[in-house]
């Protein structure tokens, strides 16, 4: 099986890695950001533009793989205070409406983030 990297549109990592790797049926990202591709790459102001742009490059970093957030299989996400949790439930409320269909997730609260950052996510996806 060949790896394939996997790049979301307008979004790039400032290390010299893929925002996703897929081999086979498996996708796996590295972090994706509250970053606004038509903006640069520059993180959105915020907690909620921020996890808005996290949930929209999850959507992008899908399309790009040659799938849809329907593969996503767990989504990690990291946020720097408590209180963002309520912030990505409401995303995660609008990409995973079905409650008998969602992906399993863990959140974790850490202040150990890339400057800028509030919050980031990482997929594990299936096609």
């Amino acid at each position: 099986m060949t790896r394939k990297s996997i790049e979301i549109p307008g979004v790039h990592h400032t290390n010299p890695i893929p925002s996703a790797s897929k081999i086979g049926p498996f996708l796996a990202s590295g972090s994706i950001f509250g970053k606004d591709p038509d903006n640069g790459g520059a993180f959105a102001d915020g907690p909620e533009a921020q996890c808005a742009f996290m949930f929209a490059n999850i959507r992008r970093l899908m399309e790009a793989a040659g799938g849809s957030t329907d593969n996503v299989l767990k989504l990690e996400v990291w946020v720097k205070e408590p209180a963002y949790r309520a912030i990505v439930n409401q995303q995660w409320l609008v990409m995973f409406p079905d409650e008998h269909a969602r992906p399993a997730r863990h959140t974790f609260i850490t202040a150990d983030l890339s400057p800028g950052a509030l919050m980031q996510c990482a997929v594990l996806a299936v096609f």
